[in-house]
């Protein structure tokens, strides 16, 4: 069955900097769109940032662009999400997520709601403070 692991999540102060790592397995990796959620206590699972399978396009929410990175190296079945600049509204348990079938057809609009994933991580804290 698809697993996916979350980690790299920490307690980090303002201005610093993670990298959130997805190892994915039971899938075909590279033929996947990815994505990035988060969820803050209280708040709604929001989207933070995805990457297609087909040519590593990239879509991001306004509130983390030019500050988050969103990657993938498909020889380790891995997706990534850098994150620099931390501001203590990152703080929220972070989502790799993973689309409902292969090879689909990417938009960075559609990518960005919950409708296209299909399977979850079990999350990784991340908490800053200021």
């Amino acid at each position: 069955q698809v697993q996916l692991v979350e980690s790299g999540g920490a307690l980090v102060q303002a201005g610093g900097s993670l990298r959130l790592s997805c190892a994915a397995s039971g899938l075909t990796f590279s033929w996947y769109n990815m994505g990035w959620f988060r969820q803050a206590p209280g708040k709604e699972r929001e989207f933070v940032a995805s990457i297609s399978w087909s040519d590593g396009s990239t879509y991001y929410s306004d509130s983390v662009k030019g500050r988050f990175t969103i990657s993938r190296d498909n020889a380790k079945n891995t997706v990534y999400l850098q994150m620099n600049s931390l501001k203590p509204e990152d703080t929220a348990v972070y989502y790799c997520a993973a689309d409902r079938s292969q090879g689909r057809f990417y938009s960075g609009s559609y990518y960005s709601t919950l409708a296209p994933y299909g399977y979850w991580g079990q999350g990784t804290q991340v908490t800053v403070s200021s």
